[in-house]
């Protein structure tokens, strides 16, 4: 098997959610590139339109507004894809939510709002889409889920942001588990980034973004390419033999702290 080959995604159907921006477009646009057919997803319909238009510039990609925080709104989205597809190769779950606040001020609407989205949909969405990975997937060649998680589940961040670094050290342990019961038609691995330009980081980067560049053992930042070819890794039949793996991507920063 060639090199090119080995890492192809050409021709695989893909959903990705929170598709519009930040990770989860770097993933999607790095998968139209490879010449899979991706599916974006995110609350805002407008967003949705948006980003299909402009990557469908150079792939096929197509948009579905869908709100991911309630099990209706993940069993919305599935039955959309149901009725578009016959199977599903490749689910990544990254939309998510944070909340920053002071320790006395952390209160339950922050809990349930990040745990309602970054867990709960996480879950809902997997289970409801499992068919269609199931029509896809065989033991030789598995359908593909990745979770996005974050350093920030494996190692207690500098930041107030109790329940977003609880959320993801939950979608860590999720990811084994479902791995364990979908396999082997279909591998679940996640992702966990460091610092990458999103609009949830901006905040942090914009104030502390070159000392943690600096503190990183690799010194910068991560870039578009860097997270998409770490999901496309693990969608192609490079990454077929990996599940229920957490993979840090962050320059260094959780592996060596």
């Amino acid at each position: 098997m060639s090199a090119s080959d080995l890492f192809s995604i050409a021709g695989k159907a893909a959903l990705v959610t929170g598709g519009t921006r930040g990770i989860g477009k770097m993933i999607a646009e790095g998968f139209v590139d490879a010449g899979a057919v991706v599916y974006i997803s995110s609350r805002k319909a407008g967003a949705c339109a948006e980003v299909a238009a402009e990557l469908s510039a150079k792939g096929t990609c197509y948009g579905i507004p869908a709100d991911l925080s309630t099990e209706g709104g993940c069993r919305g989205l599935a039955d959309e894809m149901v009725s578009r597809l016959d199977r599903l190769d490749i689910l990544v779950n990254n939309a998510g939510a944070a909340w920053g606040a002071p320790l006395a001020e952390f209160d339950e609407t922050a809990f349930e709002k990040v745990l309602a989205l970054n867990v709960k949909g996480v879950f809902h969405l997997t289970r409801f889409l499992v068919p269609l990975l199931q029509a896809s997937g065989t033991s030789e060649a598995p359908a593909r889920v990745i979770n996005i998680g974050s350093i920030d589940g494996l190692c207690v961040p500098l930041v107030e942001n109790y329940a977003y670094s609880s959320s993801k050290a939950a979608v860590h342990h999720l990811t084994r588990h479902l791995a364990r019961r979908l396999a082997p038609a279909i591998t679940v691995n996640a992702i966990a980034p460091g610092p990458f330009e999103s609009k949830m980081m901006a905040a942090t980067l914009e104030a502390f973004g070159e000392q943690i560049a600096a503190n990183a053992p690799l010194k910068r930042i991560g870039r578009p390419d860097d997270m998409a070819g770490a999901a496309i890794y693990l969608s192609s039949r490079a990454g077929a033999y990996l599940t229920g793996a957490v993979i840090p991507v962050d320059g260094g920063i959780a592996t060596t702290r």
